[in-house]
């Protein structure tokens, strides 16, 4: 048997309008727009303690099993890798906030994504689905769209802190800064220009400049991957059952990957002409791949794994069947080799500069990522497209989703902006005589931020 028939036997290529060069091409296509994703989460979980070689094995692995299991699981072209959004909740509010160590963290993502599991395999996730509001859903999305972008531009030296108005532009006279903004001018025109892969060509862009700048030192593009042990089975189970504060954690985890999961699929699913009356005849099949890709991504050391949009690019070139998720899986594995280059490019530069604080300059050194800084804000740019599907004209719905958006980077915590969501349109439902519009589990989640609020949870 040749390896076209085999090929064609796997994944029914032609029967499904292909061919192999295609779906190699598609392959190739959705692995270069999601690929910054190996340099972003490296960067990212070095800030909550990781080793970030570790990291980086932890996601090229999950993300290569993740993607091959749902070749073979249910023969769809869609790519999975740690989620953005919920990678900056995992550093942002639950370690650095919340002050949960990150092998407990990487635990709360696996009691996540087993939950998620099960509810995958004995068909609840309707259930749950229709619990959060379609308004909320949307701005949870926005709302970490416009979190990112506010770490991207943090980490980035554009905005830095300021004594008196809390928030200030930073020295845009800086290299690093300099640097960052040209990374943004790079990838933004490329966007416009519809390049397919345009975040990771200006991160390889500002890459080059920073060497040329000699803000890095350029030490290799290939070697042996890192170790995994720093991160493999390091996680730890916590006791929720006396530390209930840490059940809204999971809940989000959970929630957040379920929702962006649907609805991923859904959009590549019709971009790809897989929907059948509207719905996706190996639906359950897809998310249960998700979920053992979030277990599977805790137990080797990363946050959670979920399906990327970025797969749309692959199917708009051709990609139909699973084979070109085979093909994201192996050049996911063929990343692990190029460890010098991913160091490099999430490195911190080390910049000294003064704030105002009670009216006095004090200096400070604050450590910056002009590199992958303007990766984060271009995709919490992307994220902002939701706000379009909020319902603007009903106040019960469009104030709850205005507070989600505005809590979520003001407060620099998911958490506290899912919570004001959840407390703001529980009470105006209550209040408009409406309360039935809502699933009883809004109000219930809404009685338990008000009780965390005032400490009694």
């Amino acid at each position: 048997m040749g390896v076209g028939t085999m090929l064609e036997k796997l994944f029914k290529i032609k029967e499904n309008g292909s061919s192999v060069r295609r779906e190699i091409v598609a392959g190739f296509t959705t692995f270069t727009t999601l690929s910054y994703i190996i340099f972003v989460q490296p960067a990212l979980l070095r800030i909550a303690g990781m080793d970030d070689g570790a990291v980086m094995v932890a996601t090229c692995l999950s993300s290569a099993g993740a993607t091959i299991l749902m070749a073979f699981f249910t023969n769809y072209p869609v790519a999975l890798a740690p989620g953005m959004g919920i990678n900056a909740y995992f550093v942002f509010d639950v370690c650095q906030e919340l002050g949960v160590h990150w092998t407990e963290a990487l635990g709360i993502v696996f009691i996540s994504g087993m939950l998620f599991v099960v509810l995958s395999f004995v068909g609840l996730r309707a259930a749950v689905m229709n619990a959060l509001p379609s308004s909320l859903h949307n701005a949870i999305a926005v709302g970490i769209g416009v979190f990112i972008a506010f770490i991207g531009l943090q980490m980035s030296g554009i905005i830095t802190s300021h004594g008196a108005t809390f928030v200030t532009l930073g020295d845009i006279h800086s290299k690093p800064v300099l640097i960052a903004i040209f990374g943004i001018f790079i990838i933004f025109t490329l966007m416009a220009h519809r390049v397919k892969g345009a975040i990771l060509m200006g991160i390889l862009a500002t890459t080059v400049l920073s060497i040329i700048l000699g803000m890095v030192q350029f030490k290799g593009v290939v070697s042996t991957p890192p170790s995994l042990a720093p991160t493999f089975l390091q996680l730890r189970l916590p006791d929720i059952f006396s530390r209930v504060e840490l059940i809204p954690i999971i809940f989000v985890f959970f929630s957040v990957d379920m929702f962006d999961s649907i609805g991923t699929l859904t959009a590549t699913g019709h971009e790809a002409d897989l929907l059948e009356d509207g719905k996706l005849s190996k639906g359950r099949q897809a998310l249960l791949t998700d979920a053992i890709g979030s277990v599977g991504g805790a137990c080797l050391g990363t946050s959670t794994v979920t399906c990327y949009i970025e797969s749309a690019s692959g199917i708009a070139e051709g990609g139909r069947t699973g084979l070109t998720s085979v093909v994201v899986g192996f050049l996911m594995l063929l990343a692990l080799f190029f460890s010098p280059l991913i160091e490099l490019v999430g490195g911190a530069f080390q910049f000294n500069h003064s704030i105002v604080i009670n009216g006095n300059l004090t200096p400070q050194t604050i450590p910056l990522h002009p590199i992958i800084g303007p990766a984060l804000i271009a995709v919490g740019s992307i994220m902002l497209k939701d706000l379009i599907n909020i319902n603007w004209d009903d106040f019960t719905e469009s104030i709850p989703a205005a507070l989600t958006v505005f809590m979520m980077p003001l407060s620099f915590s998911i958490t506290d902006g899912i919570a004001f969501g959840f407390i703001s349109i529980s009470f105006l439902k209550i209040v408009t005589g409406r309360s039935k519009e809502v699933h009883p589990l809004v109000h219930y989640f809404a009685v338990f931020f008000v009780a965390r609020y005032i400490g009694f949870a």
